[in-house]
């Protein structure tokens, strides 16, 4: 691993500044609601409760402190990068040693860096929750373009797509010769493409979530994945709703989202909801002022719309397409995440060279249960640090 490069990049001092103007006309939008007539259905049976939303509308208008949230936000560990016209937003926690491994961690959706923080921090400094400080890595979190602080990739072609820019941050801006990296949902699919098209510079990749191969015989499909596949399908039609509307008419939808804040609120707090292992109560697992500082940075940035390019991509045919992985990789599978792919549905993509069912844990395992996915990082990757 060579040191960082010698020319700096810049420091964000300030990464958010809202004006009072824009504080003020958020909660007048929150105050002034306009709210659909009630269903006489069960709560959350055709999407978001409207008693839990009106609750936390009422918050995110009145005692919901945004300053004290701006300001822990601006004291984070914040950079930007420009690679080549294109600024890359990221934090980076330096490890505990001098010889930490550097990896990098990508979210998916609906999050932001904020997810990572608890993670990042027990990755970097193992020693403040008991670990090995041998164990440390030195942790970058970059946002995804298009999500909060990095400006959405100004085409639509295929040149530079965000796998190529996290390496060019990695590997050329920061100058880590060899790093690994994690992924959860869309950040699984950009952390495939990583190690499929860097295999020489990434050591090795741990997923919450795996790629299907590109063509297979439907001959040689296992009991065990035919009851996944199955599965997969009757999520898709149960609760594929959003995907399909993101991946189809994205621009659509992101105009009532970008001008409602309760609407944006209702259209990710489900999510949080039903893809978290909260067993139906979202205060087991998040507190109001982490799901409102979420869907603040969305409204403030003006970013919501732009989060939903990647479906809209994918869909077109404009993201590359991951065919077969080599790098040595990890799977961790939590249990009230969306898909659960058995082990060999997952070779048939990649070298899986670890694969791991925890006890508890969703689709935002990283805030939901640090300590378990830490754990399991720093397992999976202490065979490869030189």
């Amino acid at each position: 691993m060579s040191p960082e490069r010698k020319t700096p990049l810049h420091v964000a001092t300030t990464l958010i500044s809202v004006s009072d103007e824009d504080l003020d006309d958020l909660r007048t939008r929150l105050r002034r609601t306009r709210w659909t007539a009630a269903w006489p259905v069960e709560a959350w049976q055709a999407g978001t409760d409207e008693r839990e939303l009106r609750r936390l509308v009422e918050y995110w208008a009145g005692d919901y402190d945004w300053r004290a949230h701006e300001a822990a936000i601006n004291a984070l560990p914040s950079r930007f990068a420009d690679i080549d016209g294109t600024p890359v937003h990221y934090l980076r926690f330096d490890g505990e040693r001098q010889d930490a491994l550097p990896i990098v961690l990508t979210n998916g959706w609906p999050s932001s860096f904020l997810e990572l923080l608890a993670l990042a921090d027990r990755l970097a400094n193992p020693s403040r929750h008991g670990g090995d400080p041998a164990d440390a890595f030195t942790v970058i979190v970059p946002s995804l373009p298009g999500f909060a602080f990095s400006p959405q990739r100004p085409t639509l072609d295929e040149t530079l797509q965000t796998h190529d820019l996290w390496h060019r941050l990695m590997h050329d801006e920061l100058g880590f010769e060899r790093y690994v990296a994690h992924g959860g949902d869309l950040g699984a699919g950009i952390t495939s493409r990583l190690a499929e098209a860097y295999p020489d510079e990434v050591a090795a990749i741990h997923l919450m979530a795996v790629a299907s191969p590109q063509v297979y015989d439907p001959a040689s499909v296992t009991p065990e994945e035919a009851e996944y596949l199955e599965s997969v399908r009757t999520w898709s039609a149960e609760q594929g709703g959003y995907q399909h509307e993101q991946s189809t008419r994205p621009l659509t939808l992101g105009y009532g989202l970008a001008d409602s804040p309760t609407g944006l609120l209702a259209w990710i707090v489900e999510k949080y909801r039903a893809w978290s292992d909260c067993g139906g109560d979202l205060s087991a697992r998040f507190d109001d002022d982490f799901l409102l500082t979420q869907a603040s940075l969305y409204w403030f940035t003006g970013t919501i719309s732009t989060s939903f390019r990647p479906y809209y991509e994918y869909s077109e045919g404009l993201t590359r397409r991951v065919e077969r992985v080599e790098v040595p990789t990890a799977v961790a599978l939590f249990p009230a995440d969306l898909a659960h792919p058995p082990r060999s549905w997952a070779e048939r993509v990649y070298n899986v060279a670890r694969y791991t069912r925890l006890p508890r844990g969703g689709h935002f395992a990283a805030h939901e249960e640090p300590a378990l996915l830490a754990d399991d990082l720093t397992g999976f990757f202490r065979a490869y640090r030189r």
